[in-house]
């Protein structure tokens, strides 16, 4: 999965890559580095 370093922080839902189930992907950046990172399952 890629991150995009110009925002700093972003959440969205993307399916997973193995699983194809959706996923909660939430994380923060400063400056240009990953400070915190969350992926949660998303009930259906």
């Amino acid at each position: 999965m890629l991150l995009d370093p110009s925002v700093t922080e972003q959440e969205y839902i993307e399916d997973c890559e193995v699983c194809c189930n959706p996923i909660q992907i939430s994380y923060g950046m400063e400056n240009g580095d990953l400070s915190w990172f969350n992926a949660t399952g998303v009930d259906q």
